[in-house]
């Protein structure tokens, strides 16, 4: 798996649990899908949804996907794993997997994900991956884990805390426009504050999530092997 994610989460496991595995509030909190809607199918085993993904405020892009959970481990741990495909061309993803892991500590749950993709469009494509597409998913996941730790903490729900992003980031621009009319020798350390003054404490900031494992990168569950593609 080549994207890692982790956060830590103050937080009851089953209000973790329940809102990343409803997908009426998974698509509340996370930045990489606009809509999740289960699709028909028995109540037990994998479940079928369809996700979508506004790419641009014209372009939204589709595709489908297969995810099981386990909640009641022996090791105490929680796991869910999916697989997804894209078969629409203006899609960069065409099929993935990928997992979450929910482990208790006396700190809190240390909630994390490994997943991984085979980006569209050949060599292109690849190139566009790793320089572009493939970043951009990373602080994407992280700016949303923290968002979700905020909601789970804080209560502060998805919605007030993307405004407050916005928010922010227009006082970060108002800063820098500020120094405009002073020349370089202002724009220079206002820049560098805008960039390096830390976030609000309700704000979610991808910086707050670890991106590598903080030891040896631990096996998938054995629940993605098992999990046929959809």
């Amino acid at each position: 798996m080549r994207l890692y994610i982790e956060a830590l989460i103050r937080t009851d496991p089953e209000i973790l649990w329940e809102r990343t595995q409803e997908p009426a509030q998974h698509q509340r909190w996370d930045l990489r899908f606009t809509e999740i809607t289960p699709l028909p199918g028995p109540p037990e085993g994998p479940q079928r949804f369809r996700y979508a993904t506004r790419v641009l405020p014209f372009l939204t892009v589709s595709g489908t996907g297969t995810s099981a959970g386990e909640r009641l481990r022996a090791d105490g741990e929680r796991v869910s794993a999916l697989r997804f495909a894209s078969a629409q061309r203006l899609s960069p993803l065409a099929e993935g997997s990928g997992y979450w892991r929910y482990v208790p500590t006396a700190e809190g749950v240390r909630f994390l994900t490994g997943y991984d993709y085979r980006p569209r469009w050949g060599r292109c494509g690849a190139v566009a991956d790793r320089l572009v597409f493939r970043p951009l998913m990373g602080w994407a996941t992280a700016w949303s884990f923290d968002r979700l730790r905020l909601w789970c903490e804080r209560e502060v729900g998805p919605a007030r805390s993307l405004a407050y992003a916005l928010a922010e980031v227009a006082a970060r621009a108002l800063l820098v426009a500020a120094a405009l009319p002073f020349g370089p020798a202002a724009v220079l350390p206002a820049a560098l504050a805008a960039l390096l003054l830390p976030p609000s404490p309700r704000t979610p900031a991808a910086r707050r999530c670890l991106r590598r494992p903080p030891g040896r990168p631990a096996a998938a569950p054995s629940l993605l092997t098992r999990l046929e593609r959809p």
